[in-house]
């Protein structure tokens, strides 16, 4: 009798949600309540024991009993594996099972990961999923959290048919079944105690955030890591690559992998006066080469392109002491040297004559 009644209210329940709609969270005013009330009693109870269990159990200790449970719940894996006609997933899943179980004693050591034994994760839920019936309406369930009317039926069957722990219920051990499942609870209750934390601060609203988080995660779930992209709220364009940076010999090709130099702004002294010697001042705007054994300081030019050259160094002037004569400014012409030219174009400017 119980099994039928199950039944029918599993049909009942997928019947009921077999009538999605757009919107995902009908129900949100119920829900924000309940889920108000898990969240008093996850604070003010839950949260506090399992902080106290981790505080006070070693971590060997608790990883054990994480893998047992796990491995408890492999059987349930199993079975909707093979509803969902996934055999090989259902024979790699059943070796696993019966590793643990033996070699991991009971399943408190997970040797089956140390073999690199992949791990899966089927419910009725996804097997109802797989098969076509939609999520229905969302629900935040007391106590067990964010939900829906298709998990939440899945659920239900899973924990009468494929749990072994409902099995102790079923044979009479009322009070094992209930500390079992207890621990159940607080093991699970420990290993979301960072993420919990991480919704609190990182959230504005932890309600929606929740509900997106786990609609999102089943659907990745049943599709085996696939998430569809009407349950995507935010869709990013990928940035743009930043433009790869040229190299110098593509800025100046002519010039290869040779360094362009520039004369730094320190004064010029009588000797490299001297170099300038033959060039008529009074010619605006001569070339004039300036070769690699000149002695004038010099610093390269950086190759990262579409750096801007915010100013050149000028020339200081330098003025004769003897003679009251200004010696005239040599300029870079910084847009010949990036064009690619070989040589690098200097202008003279005849300097302003003193008023007599």
């Amino acid at each position: 009798m119980k099994t039928l009644r199950a039944i029918v209210l599993t049909a009942v329940l997928v019947g009921v949600s077999g009538c999605a709609t757009t919107n995902k969270d009908p129900l949100e005013g119920i829900n924000r309540g309940i889920y108000k009330f898990n969240d008093v009693a996850d604070r003010y109870a839950m949260k506090p024991v399992a902080k106290a269990y981790k505080a006070v159990a070693p971590t060997p200790v608790r990883t054990g009993i994480s893998n047992f449970f796990s491995n408890l719940g492999t059987l349930t894996t199993i079975v909707n594996d093979l509803l969902q006609l996934k055999f090989a997933q259902a024979f790699t899943d059943a070796g696993r099972f019966v590793i643990n179980s033996t070699f991991g004693i009971a399943g408190f050591i997970d040797v089956a990961s140390m073999d690199n034994v992949p791990k899966h994760q089927e419910d009725f839920g996804q097997t109802l999923g797989y098969w076509g019936v939609g999520s229905g309406a969302y629900l935040v369930l007391p106590i067990i959290g964010p939900s829906t009317i298709r998990d939440a039926s899945g659920l239900f069957i899973d924990t009468v048919t494929s749990d072994p722990i409902t099995y102790l219920h079923n044979t009479g051990q009322i009070r094992a079944h209930n500390q079992v499942r207890a621990v159940q609870l607080l093991d699970k209750r420990t290993q979301l105690l960072d993420a919990t934390d991480l919704v609190d601060n990182a959230s504005i609203d932890p309600y929606a955030f929740m509900r997106d988080a786990y609609l999102q995660r089943r659907a990745s779930l049943i599709q085996d890591g696939l998430v569809p992209k009407e349950l995507l709220q935010d869709e990013f364009e990928p940035a743009d690559e930043d433009a790869p940076t040229p190299t110098h010999s593509e800025l100046s090709p002519a010039t290869g992998a040779d360094a362009v130099l520039l004369q730094s702004a320190a004064p010029i002294g009588q000797s490299e006066v001297g170099q300038l010697e033959g060039v008529e001042p009074s010619v605006e705007g001569a070339a004039l080469v300036v070769e690699p054994a000149a002695t004038v300081d010099v610093v390269e030019l950086s190759e990262a392109a579409g750096e801007a050259v915010e100013a050149l160094p000028p020339l200081l002037e330098q003025a004769d002491q003897t003679t009251g004569e200004e010696v005239p400014v040599v300029e870079v012409d910084a847009s010949a040297m990036l064009a690619g030219v070989d040589e690098t174009l200097l202008t003279v400017v005849e300097p302003a004559t003193p008023a007599q």
